[in-house]
């Protein structure tokens, strides 16, 4: 079994974990599981993610407005946000940032709320945490023009694209899409990607790695999403694990 795994990014006040999230939560550290990082995507998921981080040490906060509810968000959402990253929790604004696959919210909107996020993030100097998809063209525009700290979360680009992002100084969420049949993509920008850029991940309850694909995903199937970028990378599993987890404590300046 291998030890101090950090996830990233996970999603642990969806109503898929409401029968079991304490005995779960309560699990991981046997499994491994060092640190979390839990990210909201509206008002109402940003306080219930701070409420996940103030009960649990391991926990940590991500708060935001994601591409998918910004046209949802008003102005005391968001004004009601930016009161709660004074908690010390708070490590990181996100998941912020813009979806054209769905556009469950206008472009223009999702531009403007995205954009309003990562000047914030700035302005309190915390990393942000950004989620793109088939939006790279003006996610780009974005973070060339501010160049925030932080990560582009269940990095879904070209290795090109990753490349883009690590001369901004930022980086690369790797996920359980790395472990799929058809992952060539992924697979090209991990045997690109510099192992002092790289944060391991899952999406939990999503992106269930195999073989577990299709199931209930939680931190500790990280470790499948390890053992797939070790053997690309050629190096031995918890060296990976260890790496990604300084990574991690660098960017959300955790002790």
């Amino acid at each position: 079994m291998y030890s101090n795994i950090f996830d990233t990014h996970a999603h642990y006040d969806d109503s898929r974990f409401d029968e079991d999230r304490d005995e779960l939560l309560s699990s991981l550290s046997e499994k491994g599981v060092s640190h979390i990082i839990n990210c909201g995507c509206d008002f109402k998921s940003s306080l219930t993610t701070l409420a996940l981080a103030e009960k649990y040490d391991f926990i940590y906060a991500a708060l935001g407005v994601h591409a998918h509810e910004a046209e949802e968000a008003t102005e005391e959402d968001l004004q009601k946000i930016a009161e709660l990253y004074k908690n010390e929790k708070v490590v990181a604004v996100g998941e912020i940032g813009l979806d054209y696959h769905y556009d469950f919210s206008p472009r223009e909107r999702q531009i403007e709320v995205f954009e309003r996020q990562i000047k914030l993030a700035n302005e309190l100097d915390l990393p942000v945490i950004v989620h793109d998809r088939e939006a790279h063209e003006d996610t780009m525009k974005l973070l060339k023009k501010y160049r925030p700290k932080g990560v582009v979360h269940c990095f879904s680009g070209s290795a090109e694209s990753a490349k883009e992002i690590v001369k901004l100084g930022m980086y690369i969420g790797i996920g359980g899409a790395v472990t799929f049949k058809n992952a060539k993509k992924p697979v090209e920008v991990v045997e690109y990607l510099p192992l002092d850029r790289l944060l391991l991940e899952t999406d939990a309850p999503y992106m269930t790695p195999v073989p577990f694909r299709g199931t209930r995903c939680d931190s500790a199937h990280i470790a499948y999403t390890a053992e797939k970028i070790a053997e690309t990378k050629g190096i031995d599993v918890q060296e990976l694990i260890d790496i990604c987890n300084e990574n991690a404590k660098r960017l959300f300046g955790i002790a």
